[in-house]
């Protein structure tokens, strides 16, 4: 199989890119590099079958090229992590939504099938846990630019769905929660990497608010297997999964787990949102997928505990920082 992956020198791309290659499949890897970088997929560059393309989902001509070449798309391009969002409104909407809509055109015209990366940010402000794919979403006024970001996703999602519910081509949506890994950059607000980072150079490691809102980290081996039992799974085709973990921890106690698990002796900070971010920045209290869905389609279990995931990146990013 030729899969286009759009994004694919982004954290999950790259490694989405290698274990498509280590099946034997050709990638080709469509990125921009402005949130990607092209040292994630240095290490395949030897492989034949990879096929690196430097440039946008803006560019039609290259995405028509490119779509028409392969069997499968899979689109993961798009605005990432929350300090971009905010730093970065209008090009966030514009990514999200008019990118993804010339992905959708060029799959139409070539009728080719696709996978579409969503994020659990769809469900927005919702406290219930766990969070199934059919619960509302619950957006913040339009006041407050975090929300931009998940309504831009959801309406890739309408799209897309749109288009699948009119027979042009069959759509796959899986909604990730806080995928995290080596190679994940702390740049755009990622929470895990950056404690670890602060825990590593024994600054101070802090922890915006009261540190109890809540999280489930998805190592980002398990996301790829579960991206690829459902590339592989016929009956996937019009429907929308979460993809996570399910270990639920605060946040203030996940920076207590990377101090432990790093022998780190920073202090461990709370710094208010509004020392961090605008002040009419909302943050959502709980975040816990029900990932039972996937489980029954591709018999998804991920493999990797909270404490093997903290271990894995500070593996990393103590590699990086020496």
């Amino acid at each position: 199989m030729r899969y286009l992956i759009t994004g694919g020198a982004g954290f999950i791309g790259s490694h989405l890119c290698e274990a498509l290659l280590n099946d034997g499949h050709a990638v080709y890897v469509l990125d921009n590099e402005s949130t990607g970088s092209r040292a994630n997929l240095q290490h395949l560059f030897h492989n034949r079958e990879l096929r690196y393309i430097t440039g946008g989902i803006d560019d039609a001509v290259v995405l028509s090229r490119l779509v028409g070449t392969v069997h499968y798309v899979i689109h993961l391009a798009a605005a990432v992590g929350v300090r971009y969002i905010l730093d970065h409104p209008l090009e966030s909407i514009l990514t999200n939504v008019v990118g993804t809509e010339k992905v959708l055109q060029a799959c139409k015209e070539f009728e080719k099938p696709l996978f579409l990366a969503s994020t659990s940010e769809v469900y927005g402000l919702q406290t219930h846990a766990p969070l199934r794919e059919t619960d509302y979403s619950v957006i913040g006024a339009t006041s407050v630019s975090r929300w931009s970001y998940a309504c831009s996703k959801a309406l890739d999602e309408f799209m897309a769905l749109a288009f699948h519910g009119q027979g042009a081509f069959p759509v796959i949506i899986a909604r990730f929660f806080n995928t995290v890994g080596p190679r994940q950059s702390p740049a755009y607000g990622m929470v895990m990497p950056r404690l670890v980072d602060q825990a590593l150079r024994r600054e101070p490691m802090t922890v915006y608010g009261d540190g109890s809102q809540t999280r489930t980290f998805t190592h980002v081996k398990d996301c790829v297997e579960a991206v690829k039992g459902l590339l592989s799974h016929p009956e996937a085709a019009g429907e929308v999964y979460n993809v996570g973990g399910i270990e639920e921890v605060s946040i203030l106690n996940l920076a207590k787990r990377i101090k432990y698990l790093s022998g780190s002796h920073s202090e461990i900070t709370l710094v208010p949102y509004s020392e961090v971010f605008n002040r009419n920045f909302e943050d959502m209290p709980r975040r816990v997928p029900d990932i039972s869905k996937l489980q029954k389609a591709v018999k998804f279990h991920p493999r990797f505990t909270l404490d093997e995931i903290i271990k894995d990146v500070i593996a990393d990013r103590r590699r990086l920082i020496a």
